[in-house]
């Protein structure tokens, strides 16, 4: 049974060739869902050799050994590792995030500059006690501080 098709105003449409109506709506999402799993198999997979080789606790033939279990079984060394290994995994990803977000609070409180009123007095006092401020400064930046 040989179909006709019209033209509908493009040369390139031939007879044989699939146009959107027939792929079918079932198979749009079922491709999709694959493509997804792929893509989050293919982060799995960098997160699980980020992994092997952030671990103090392994030694360097274990590294080893997993990374070639990995690449030669990708799916089966991927799920094995996250078995055996899940919950070290979390945990140093758990404590690698408090390490930076101590890091980033250290930071900001040097950058900020969180000085009290107290050691602002305090410096200004060592300026005056040092001849490098004038009395009339010294109280005219004193009043200043303990105004804000």
């Amino acid at each position: 049974m040989r179909v006709h098709l019209t033209r509908i105003g493009s040369d390139d449409i031939k007879e044989g060739d699939m146009i959107a109506y027939d792929y079918p709506l079932l198979g749009v999402f079922w491709s999709m869902m694959i493509f997804f799993l792929w893509v989050a198999w293919i982060v799995l997979l960098f997160r699980v050799f980020a992994d092997i080789f952030r671990a103090h606790d392994m030694g360097g033939w274990a590294k080893a050994l997993w990374s070639i279990f990995v690449i030669v079984l990708p799916f089966l060394g991927v799920f094995i590792y996250l078995i055996v290994n899940g919950k070290a995994m979390g945990e140093r990803a758990a404590a690698d995030a408090q390490q930076q977000q101590q890091a980033l609070d250290t930071y900001v409180r040097q950058t900020a500059g969180t000085a009290s009123s107290a050691d602002e007095l305090a410096k200004l006092a060592t300026l005056h006690d040092n001849g490098t401020l004038t009395d009339a400064e010294f109280a005219a930046q004193k009043a200043k501080l303990l105004d804000a």
